[in-house]
């Protein structure tokens, strides 16, 4: 924290003589007023104002990194495109904002030493290596495109968002932190469930005039709503504010795959009726999509959750998925699942069309792939609705061998954890390590139908992903470890400070 009475100004500010003091005061005033006037003058109210909520904002995540945190689960679940309304060069989103305030605060305690270990994990060193082979193949790649400002910027933010869960398996060094992280992602994932059932009641005009608002913020406008194969005569598609419905059902699969187990558990993080509206609102909102991908997801996550430690939910899955064929209201649902085995309707044929290409992709370019500014050959294109094949178009095997390290690792810390959680439980702490796993099988599953946990215009969704990551390795660490310090990288010789 700051010392504002420190000794070159306290003399002025709280002097014994109150003239002095007053003297001081007006003069920061009026310093105030005209640095705020010009600020107003030259970029108009809405940057001045956007700067005060900033600097608001940057103190307060100064005195606790964990508000910072807060503000990127915010963020990416309730304004996750979201962009400031000024330009200095780039526009930065109020994502960039979040992830940097909370990595600048980070890197700050190191520098200063008023934190003196790293935790580290075993997922730390593959997942290094994934980010090295990224930057490898992205240099490698820019023979076959040239490097822009955009392709460069996105780039950089995929990098912070999948680095992100070391920051995160750094600081969550207690349950408490991370009880807190998961209640802050659930209740801001059935936020904004709530927002995408709402807007999906309402009548179009309205709905597109209320999302069309937020063109202040870098949101679209005009006609912003999304349909089943863009076809308003068909069936109308829940967004929320995500844009995408596909986007949206991605993240409510994984936030219904972690709030599933605080619903069954003995011990829930918030009480048993807050998460079965949560859970109902989310799940509800994610058929709305119809993003036929996140239910599959969903149902893995869940399915994961019930073979593991609740099978009474298999019975639950099976009459959710019977009501869905037999009601009159849901036919068309079940039909488009149909279509989808079936390989019969156009979305499903351009996917099987962009894994032809994908593949072949590979095929020329196998050991580091295409990098990320595009593809080489006018026969093929980067760009497939699958997270594997696209890790392998723009990486190549490394690349995907590296992502398999880093998932493999992952689940081998769970399992063990699991394990001695199952011999020595520990009452509520099993299901938050059951629901973390549980969402990023989710985001696993849905990678197979989409691409947007690993593409460079979904900043969010790769944050949201690798977020989930981080806290499944620290509840695994923390079940694994209980009477134990993490393990730590030590930087210098004193000793460690708590967060």
């Amino acid at each position: 924290m700051l010392n504002w009475r420190s000794r070159r100004w306290d003399r002025f500010f709280f002097s014994p003589n109150p003239w002095v003091a007053a003297g001081a005061l007006a003069a920061l005033c009026v310093l105030g007023a005209v640095v705020g006037g010009a600020i107003i003058a030259l970029g108009g109210p809405m940057i001045a104002a956007a700067l005060v909520v900033a600097a608001a904002a940057g103190l307060w995540v100064l005195r606790d990194m964990e508000v910072g945190l807060w503000g990127v689960i915010g963020v990416v679940c309730l304004l996750p495109f979201a962009a400031f309304p000024f330009d200095v060069g780039i526009t930065p989103t109020f994502l960039d904002a979040a992830l940097g305030a909370v990595a600048g605060v980070w890197a700050l305690r190191l520098a200063t030493g008023r934190q003196r270990r790293i935790v580290t994990s075993p997922i730390t060193l593959p997942l290094a290596a994934f980010l090295m082979v990224a930057v490898f193949a992205f240099a490698l790649g820019l023979q076959h495109g040239a490097l822009t400002s955009y392709l460069l910027r996105h780039f950089a933010e995929m990098l912070m968002s999948i680095g992100f869960a070391i920051v995160v398996v750094d600081y969550v060094r207690g349950w408490r932190q991370l009880e807190r992280l998961v209640t802050a992602f659930l209740l801001a994932a059935g936020a904004a469930a709530v927002l995408g059932v709402g807007i999906y009641l309402l009548p179009d005009d309205l709905a597109n005039n209320l999302l069309s608002n937020l063109r202040i913020l870098g949101y679209p406008a005009g006609s912003v709503l999304r349909y089943v194969e863009d076809n308003p005569e068909l069936a109308e598609r829940a967004i929320s504010t995500s844009v995408d419905p596909n986007v949206l059902g991605g993240m409510l699969s994984m936030a219904v795959a972690l709030g599933m187990p605080q619903l069954l558990s003995r011990r829930p993080l918030l009480p048993r009726w807050v998460m079965g509206a949560a859970i109902g609102t989310m799940g509800l909102c994610l058929l709305l999509t119809y993003s036929r991908g996140s239910m599959l997801a969903a149902a893995a996550g869940l399915t994961f959750i019930a073979l593991l430690r609740y099978p009474r939910l298999l019975l639950i899955l099976a009459l959710l998925a019977l009501l869905i064929v037999v009601l009159p209201w849901t036919q068309y649902y079940t039909l488009r699942f149909i279509e989808g085995f079936q390989f019969q309707d156009l979305a499903t044929q351009m996917r099987l069309g962009e894994y032809k290409d994908a593949l072949e992709l590979i095929g020329r370019y196998p050991l580091f792939g295409v990098g990320f500014a595009g593809s080489p050959d006018i026969d093929l294109y980067l760009g497939v609705a699958m997270v594997y094949l696209t890790i392998g178009g723009e990486m190549g095997l490394l690349g995907l061998l590296a992502f398999t390290a880093v998932v493999a690792t992952l689940l081998g810390v769970g399992r063990s954890a699991y394990r001695r959680d199952k011999a020595a439980p520990a009452p509520g702490r099993g299901d938050i390590l059951l629901g973390l796993y549980a969402a990023v099988i989710a985001g696993l599953t849905g990678g197979i139908f989409d691409h947007y946990l690993f593409n460079l215009d979904f900043h969010h969704s790769v944050t949201i992903f690798w977020l989930l990551v981080g806290m499944a390795v620290a509840a695994a660490r923390l079940l694994s470890q209980p009477r134990q310090q993490p393990a730590a990288v030590t930087l210098g010789n004193a000793p460690h400070s708590r967060n």
